[in-house]
């Protein structure tokens, strides 16, 4: 947010543009669009999202339900054609029949589909140029457009993006026969080591080297456990393999709570789970076993290496034993599928229950009909409450302490000690807002997470004004901190974060605080949140009829909504213009190769942007850095209506244009805070019942306060200097009309 926020949002300070827009009576729009959209149209190009989520899936995820991932390197390259696409739709139909949602991860053109339709899923069977795509695969075949069936380590990532905590597939990579000269080693391990997904599978093949691969999996801190009555590692077709895994589960419950507690430690590791081949398929592993040695020979005397060594066994050994290891390979996919599909009912029946145990913990600590009070143990969420409206406001960020470090100078050396001040203060976005709130007369209660440190003891000092009675401190965690280093004209030069105690937020959690949100006017959403939490508390907002803000953080978080469906049910989003190209990239619209600098541009580019989404979300406020603010909207009497009409006719759109206020260079003492300051500004005026022009007005008064202050919401805010009858006089806002 830091980078976005400053950059785009408040570069060079704010300053006022007296440019007269209209001439001649004609609004902006009418006189300036053709020419300017001619000017923009060699700019333009589209490009689609990069991640796919199907609607079944994220409905699952939305509704608290499991959802198994499944890999398609089996449909791709595994298994010969019409066995893959039946196998495939078997071990589908087998995860629905235990309860869940299947997950089928694959490349097509380009794009990453997270859940896969029927049409999809016979594509990439009979796709004869698909590729074997794992995790250095995954930019390559994203750019050039490609389909290909995606491994372990590359439906790992696709998972963790979506918030699917179990993944089932056949058999792991591992360590090569000999991998301790040639170091070939899959990937499947290390992406074990740092992507915190449990993983079902009938172990190893053995065609490699097993006990180099569990003494890796050890060194990447992989927690590996037979499923089963025994601590034998099976071997793919193979209960046994000689070795014994370090730990064992016998049972769906054992298993979901390893998962449980894995996560609850924030670890960034995976589990894996070995399931034994059935034993009525277990009498063929023999065969199989003599048949895959002869392979390995023959790939060897044939100088087959690398990604194509297994394939060829593969199909070779099919070969050897007419028909046998096929079999085997079938049967033990449809295990892992019914034992994987059992561990995720599981997983998520434990989640549930323990939400619904917290939820009523804490109903029963906080019994005030006019403040909510939630306390998370390892979330975020804030709770904005007053006697008219319930503002929900979730944000990953929540507490940070902050260090701000100005140099003397606009331009700052690297590799010296620069000349300059540093200061501490107290930011987070969730915090800043609930600051910023509580000193404009109402009184939030301010819910969020801190480690049990020193700074967490200086954030409590600092915070005494606030209701910080929702705030839990976690043992073994480190309270989030930020240090920014600006220079002397107020440009972000550098930031650096620590934000790992906010990681957690998952829709498994977040469904405890139901109640609360569906019983809200407003919930205000922070990009930072995961994608499958975004796409659950939309889905409640659809259910119960509450609205949503959307703040996006940065370019890169600024999609998360706009992968699915969830965007349609949001009522308000807050921009700046490289977020906004984000959100309509996401959506396979064309946007501008290149952001326009004048203001012209930047107001014709920004409209175009926003009419789209104007589709489904009542209201757009637009961030356009220098040039000040644009609220994009129904147009009601030379205005934009904030608060969301009953009437179902078509609405008349238009976009008022606010210029920025001016602040010197010499004047920015901190840019961390003046977008929260703005948000929080507007929305205490919203709040107040205030009109579209004072509640934009009092925003842009909090912003600018926050930017002439060392701390990111100034001590110095209240009701009457934001009040902007008591200041200068003020440039009326263009009206620009929206076909």
């Amino acid at each position: 947010m830091m980078t976005t926020a400053c950059s785009l949002i408040l570069r060079r300070g704010i300053s006022t543009y007296p440019r007269r827009l209209c001439k001649h009576g004609k609004s902006l729009f009418t006189s300036l669009t053709m020419t300017i959209l001619l000017l923009l149209k060699p700019l333009f190009c589209s490009l689609d999202s990069l991640f796919c989520v199907h609607p079944s899936v994220s409905q699952a995820l939305a509704g608290n339900k499991p959802v198994v991932a499944l890999e398609s390197t089996i449909i791709t390259h595994g298994m010969p054609y019409p066995h893959n696409l039946s196998t495939a739709k078997e071990v589908e139909a087998i995860v629905r029949a235990e309860g869940a949602t299947p997950a089928t991860v694959g490349v097509i053109e380009g794009k990453v589909h997270i859940g896969l339709s029927s049409e999809e899923l016979d594509f990439l069977s009979q796709c004869k140029t698909a590729l074997k795509v794992s995790r250095r695969d995954l930019p390559y075949v994203l750019s050039q457009k490609r389909s290909g069936g995606t491994t372990v380590s590359a439906t790992m990532i696709a998972a963790h993006r979506a918030g699917i905590p179990v993944f089932v597939t056949g058999g792991i990579g591992g360590v090569h026969r000999d991998g301790q000269n040639s170091l070939d080693i899959s990937a499947d391990l290390t992406e074990l080591g740092r992507t915190p997904i449990a993983v079902v599978s009938a172990g190893v093949k053995s065609i490699l080297d097993i006990g180099r691969t569990l003494e890796f999996l050890e060194t990447q801190g992989v927690c590996v456990a037979t499923y089963g009555s025994s601590k034998h590692f099976p071997a793919f077709f193979s209960p046994q393999s000689g070795f014994n895994s370090p730990h064992q589960v016998c049972n769906p419950e054992e298993a979901a709570e390893l998962i449980a507690s894995s996560l609850s430690l924030g670890l960034q590791s995976g589990v894996l789970f070995a399931v034994p081949v059935p034993a009525e398929q277990a009498a063929a592993g023999q065969e199989v076993e003599e048949a895959i040695q002869a392979a390995v020979k023959e790939a060897s005397d044939k100088h087959i290496t690398g990604r194509d060594v297994t394939p060829f066994i593969l199909q070779k050994v099919n070969e050897l034993t007419k028909g046998k290891s096929l079999q085997a390979n079938i049967a033990l996919i449809h295990n892992n599928a019914k034992v994987g599909s059992q561990i995720a009912c599981a997983l998520s029946k434990r989640q549930n229950e323990t939400s619904r145990r917290v939820t009523k913990h804490k109903e029963n600590l906080h019994k005030r009909s006019d403040i909510v009070s939630i306390i998370p143990t390892h979330n975020l969420k804030i709770i904005i409450c007053t006697k008219t409206y319930f503002y929900s406001v979730g944000c990953n960020w929540g507490i940070n302490v902050d260090f701000i470090a100005k140099g003397k100078t606009d331009v700052l050396l690297s590799g010296q000690t620069n000349p300059g001040s540093v200061c501490q203060s107290f930011g987070g976005v969730g915090r800043n807002i609930a600051d910023s709130l509580s000193r404009l007369g109402h009184t939030p209660l301010f819910i969020s997470a801190t480690g049990n440190d020193s700074h967490s003891e200086a954030v409590s000092n600092y915070c005494k004004h606030m209701n910080t009675s929702g705030v839990v401190k976690l043992n073994e965690r480190s309270t989030a901190t930020y240090c920014a280093v600006i220079t002397a004209s107020g440009e972000l030069s550098m930031g650096l974060g620590d934000m790992d105690i906010h990681r957690q937020i998952t829709p498994q959690y977040v469904s405890q605080f139901e109640k609360q949100l569906s019983s809200s006017s407003l919930v205000c959403l922070d990009g930072n949140l995961p994608v499958a939490t975004i796409n659950y508390v939309c889905s409640l907002a659809k259910k119960h009829h509450f609205k949503v803000w959307y703040e996006p953080t940065d370019s890169d978080k600024a999609s998360k909504p706009f992968l699915s469906e969830a965007w349609k049910w949001l009522t308000y989003t807050s921009p700046n213009l490289s977020e906004l190209c984000t959100m309509n990239k996401a959506l396979g619209l064309p946007v501008p190769q290149a952001l326009p600098h004048s203001l012209d541009e930047v107001l014709a580019a920004a409209v175009a942007l926003s009419r789209p989404l104007l589709e489904h979300l009542h209201c757009l406020i637009v961030t356009l850095g220098a040039y000040g603010v644009l609220v994009c909207g129904e147009n009601n009497a030379g205005s934009i209506d904030l608060q969301p009409g009953k009437s179902i006719k078509k609405r008349q759109l238009g976009a008022l244009y606010y210029p920025a206020l001016t602040v010197t260079a010499e004047e920015i003492v901190n840019v961390s805070g003046a977008g929260d300051s703005l948000a929080g500004g507007l929305i205490a005026g919203m709040l107040q019942g205030r009109d579209t022009d004072t509640c934009v007005r009092m925003g842009l008064l909090a912003a600018r306060l926050s930017l002439a202050s060392a701390h990111p919401i100034a001590p110095s805010l209240t009701v009457e200097e934001i009040e902007p009858k008591k200041h200068q006089h003020w440039t009326s806002p263009t009206l620009i009309k929206i076909n």
